[in-house]
């Protein structure tokens, strides 16, 4: 993500699960924060508690520490079908697999829109299935509640992340990505060739 670059900073020890007050010391002098936070599915009886404590509220303290701070932008890591049951998706076989880890569809949901409410200036980017390896289809970007399925590229999620710091066109927008010809069977988004904009950034945003 551009690390070596000036004026990037990791936080190291950074613990969502903080309070605000904590967070918000370690995060000043920060204009934009990038925030891949997750939780790890682990013991089946305790990913209820642990996506609570990192998807919703962990995004709940790391909002209310951004605006105390005075950070001017958080860009938000979430996931496709956060708002499943909204874009009328809670039946699909994509968003029952996911949320049985803990409800995390449904704790995200309650971060983002918390984040969204702030005043904090925010992109929330909600990528399909993550790959490791190089992608090897153009990026396809839509507006939120588009995509039930589809893979990405861990690579070029971190480029969309990125990008979406410092886009001004990218502020207050919730974006979900995948590449091309990466959808199931019949969840293909409809007008997906007006949302593929493959490597040319002025179209990302």
């Amino acid at each position: 993500m551009g690390l070596d670059a000036g004026g990037v900073g990791l936080l190291a020890g950074f613990d969502v699960t903080a309070d605000a007050g904590t967070l918000a010391a370690q995060m000043k002098g920060f204009d934009v924060a990038i925030v891949c936070t997750g939780f790890v599915p682990g013991n089946p009886f305790k990913m209820g508690a642990a996506a609570h404590a990192v998807d919703n509220e962990g995004v709940v303290h790391l909002t209310d520490a951004a605006k105390a701070a005075g950070v001017k932008r958080v860009v938000l890591i979430s996931s496709i079908l956060t708002d499943g049951r909204a874009m009328g998706a809670a039946d699909t076989p994509g968003f029952k697999i996911t949320n049985a880890f803990g409800g995390v569809l449904d704790e995200k949901l309650v971060g983002e829109k918390h984040l969204q409410a702030s005043g904090v200036e925010y992109v929330i980017v909600r990528p399909a299935g993550l790959k490791g390896e190089p992608p090897k289809a153009p990026l396809v970007l839509a507006p939120g509640n588009t995509m039930a399925s589809g893979e990405i590229s861990r690579e070029l999620v971190a480029a969309v992340m990125v990008e979406a710091a410092f886009a001004s066109g990218a502020a207050n927008k919730v974006i979900e990505i995948a590449e091309e010809g990466t959808f199931a069977p019949g969840s293909t988004p409809e007008g997906v060739e007006g949302f593929t904009v493959g490597d040319d950034r002025s179209r990302w945003f």
